[in-house]
């Protein structure tokens, strides 16, 4: 056993203010996110870490956000999970994160979307399963010009500008703060791209286990937030800003384990893909559910403008509208790029990781007990007529998740989880639909 491992071990052991003083932290961030993805979160002095710890830290939990509560109900109880604790002293020096689980009245709040995905984790648990995930994060770094309207902050990049290196090395210093940050957690980042959008950036971190990856999703969301801030930019991961541009997704990568064994490839794999019979089961799940799964993938109006897109300034939407699946096809709902994992393309960046992660494991998982089969895979560029069409609106994905009584027990555990989300987003959606437009000025004011 070497010093560096045996240091590890010995700090696991210790409290997190045990752990804070020894890292010179001043102030930790107890944090949580309400069902829409927000960081909730106080500011806690580390002198007041023992009480953060023994579950002293209340939240208003209606004030908070989505997160299943009303005025009257009892606080929300943070419990940090110390696993998740972390130093970041790039973003002010002396500062951590902690991620929390949100608890009412002694048990954790069903509602919360991390205690949602643990629970989710533990069903694959119970069958001897483990879930890990990969994550591609992609956003806008944008500004405001003179008479308010939202432009690229850099104002050099133009159409096509996907790969560009010209781009990167103006955002060199955002986009480095950004990897030598994940860096310093561990998180082992290996590629910081311009993506396909005049302003669009994606940076990747390696897979891990699935509540690690949700973790790292929000806690990056915040650093490359706080990064854009301190240069003068405004970050977004709002799916679709620009009307004419592609919009920015969340693709999630996903395999399944047995202790430290995959159990998604397969050498001897007729149609081609080097998958398991358990793999395409999980597919086929997945591909079933995918209309309702599409509320948690794409959870905001702005969500279907990308989805719905035809085309944008580069040529490619890069957001499927089918629930289909294929090879290494970047055109499908769920692409395989190997016998290893599978890629899920729908989610976009207004996707709650929790969320996302948990629901679709949880169709999977539905689809590996009925040990269903998808069928054979589309071909290159192929997408077939008979599959299902992905939900055109916000409203549609409401609907198709109140009829998929399936997937919304999986997720309700007996507390109406899945009717309260699809509750919020049907007013979210009437909400919008309720706001006259610049478009309904133009085409209505002087048209009769």
């Amino acid at each position: 056993m070497t010093l560096t491992t045996l240091f590890a071990e010995e700090t696991a052991t210790l409290g997190l203010k045990e752990r804070a003083l020894a890292d010179g932290v001043r102030f930790i961030l107890a944090l949580f996110v309400d069902m829409n993805g927000k960081p909730c979160a106080k500011l806690v002095p580390v002198s007041a870490a023992d009480e953060l710890e023994a579950g002293e830290l209340g939240f208003a939990g209606f004030a908070a956000g989505l997160v299943g509560q009303r005025p009257q109900d009892p606080d929300l109880i943070a419990v940090p999970d110390l696993d998740s604790y972390t130093p970041v002293p790039f973003i002010r020096e002396g500062l951590a994160i902690v991620h929390c689980d949100p608890h009412v009245n002694g048990a954790p709040w069903p509602f919360a979307p991390r205690v949602i995905l643990k629970r989710a984790l533990q069903r694959l648990a119970d069958r001897g399963l483990r879930g890990k995930v990969g994550a591609e994060v992609e956003y806008f770094l944008l500004d405001k010009d003179e008479d308010g309207r939202l432009v690229t902050a850099d104002r050099r990049d133009g159409e096509r500008a996907c790969y560009d290196a010209r781009g990167l090395t103006r955002m060199y210093e955002h986009l480095t703060a950004v990897s030598d940050a994940m860096n310093q957690l561990g998180w082992a980042n290996y590629a910081n791209d311009h993506e396909d959008a005049s302003g669009q950036f994606e940076q990747n971190f390696s897979y891990d286990d699935a509540l690690v990856t949700a973790d790292r999703v929000i806690t990056l969301r915040y650093l490359i937030n706080v990064f854009a801030e301190q240069r003068g930019m405004t970050a977004t991961f709002m799916p679709k800003p620009f009307t004419d541009r592609t919009g920015s997704g969340l693709h999630l990568h996903l395999s399944l384990w047995q202790d430290e064994t995959p159990v998604f490839p397969a050498a001897d794999d007729a149609r081609g893909l080097g998958l398991s019979r358990t793999a395409y089961a999980f597919i086929a799940g997945v591909l079933e559910h995918a209309a309702g799964l599409q509320l948690f993938l794409a959870p905001s109006v702005n969500s279907y403008k990308r989805r719905g897109a035809t085309t944008s300034a580069s040529g490619a939407t890069w957001s499927p509208r089918r629930a289909t699946y294929g090879g290494n096809d970047r055109t499908h709902f769920i692409r395989v790029p190997d016998g290893n994992r599978i890629e899920l393309r729908a989610g976009d960046g207004s996707a709650n990781p929790y969320l996302a992660i948990a629901t679709t494991l949880l169709a999977g998982l539905e689809g590996i007990e009925r040990t269903a089969d998808p069928g054979d895979p589309c071909g290159p560029g192929e997408h077939r007529g008979g599959s299902a069409e992905l939900p055109r609106t916000l409203l549609h994905a409401v609907e198709a998740l109140r009829a998929d009584a399936t997937l919304l027990d999986a997720i309700d555990a007996g507390h109406g989880v899945g009717q309260y989300f699809a509750d919020a987003k049907e007013d979210e959606f009437l909400r919008w639909h309720n706001t006259v437009s610049d478009w309904e000025i133009t085409h209505y004011l002087t048209a009769y």
